[in-house]
């Protein structure tokens, strides 16, 4: 298993004015990150129109979902909209997609949309790539899938380009390698082409009550101690060296954090970005 250069990502909602986004665009860039990724939920901005208006204020940085729920547009609808954002920014997005989370199912019902079964979901994420590469022509808009069951993983496999391993926050490091073997398996000839991705929730020692609330109750303690792949803390020197031990084992090089981190590990992402 080649590894891949890395990179990072900041996930940040346009939850403000404006100003305010545009401010966390700039700055995304200023600080070196890859990408400036934005969740999809009807209580914040439409993730596409937040993600038009960040790359219109930045030069380099790119731009990605994070990411569209199958349940909220029809395959073809969300074919649109990211292939709008792939002709406009410049080949600058891509393109996150999944499943969506249970509490979504209000949300589908609110825009006049089945909520359907776990397959049903997988197929319009499937369907919503086919719809993506058609309309894309000699253009190539990214795709990445947040992979967070064996369905999901060897769909992911066979179309996406970029995997988020999507665990628990209690998966093992030996299930999460578990996992990357079974997406590997499953690309076959395309294994070295995928690159895999992971979401950090926390960095350093604390967690913000809504990340604790995300992570079903569990606190920063409690997930260093249970060694935790959604946590990074310790210094500088640590953190690099943890992150190449994540690479070296699991094959993951583009990391993700959250905006409520993004000065904290921003000396993360100046050491290792590119190496």
């Amino acid at each position: 298993m080649a590894n891949k250069a890395f990179r990072f990502g900041v996930v940040a909602a346009a939850d403000g004015s404006g100003a305010k986004w545009q401010a966390t665009a700039r700055r995304a860039e200023e600080l070196g990150y890859s990408t400036l990724l934005s969740p999809d939920n009807l209580n914040l901005p439409s993730p596409t129109a937040s993600l038009a208006i960040a790359a219109a204020v930045t030069t380099t940085l790119r731009v990605g979902s994070f990411v569209l729920a199958s349940p909220l547009r029809t395959p073809r609808a969300a074919a649109w909209e990211a292939h709008s954002l792939t002709q406009l920014t410049d080949g600058r997005f891509e393109l996150g997609l999944g499943t969506g989370l249970p509490t979504m199912r209000q949300a589908a019902d609110e825009l006049g949309l089945p909520y359907g079964s776990g397959q049903d979901r997988l197929d319009q994420v499937s369907e919503t790539i086919d719809h993506v590469r058609r309309l894309d022509g000699a253009a190539h808009t990214p795709v990445m899938i947040a992979a967070g069951g064996p369905k999901a993983r060897r769909l992911a496999a066979a179309k996406a380009d970029i995997v988020t391993l999507a665990g628990g926050a209690l998966t093992t490091r030996a299930e999460m390698a578990g996992h990357v073997e079974e997406i590997r398996a499953a690309a076959g000839t395309r294994a070295d082409d995928l690159e895999l991705s992971h979401n950090i929730f926390v960095v350093g020692d604390e967690a913000p009550p809504w990340i604790s609330r995300f992570l079903g109750g569990l606190d920063a303690k409690t997930l260093i101690e249970r060694d935790s792949l959604t946590v990074l803390n310790g210094d500088l020197d640590t953190m690099a060296a943890e992150l190449e031990r994540r690479r070296d084992e699991l094959g993951v090089s583009y990391f993700t954090v959250n905006s409520a981190f993004v000065e904290e590990f921003a000396p993360v992402v100046e050491r290792l970005t590119g190496k």
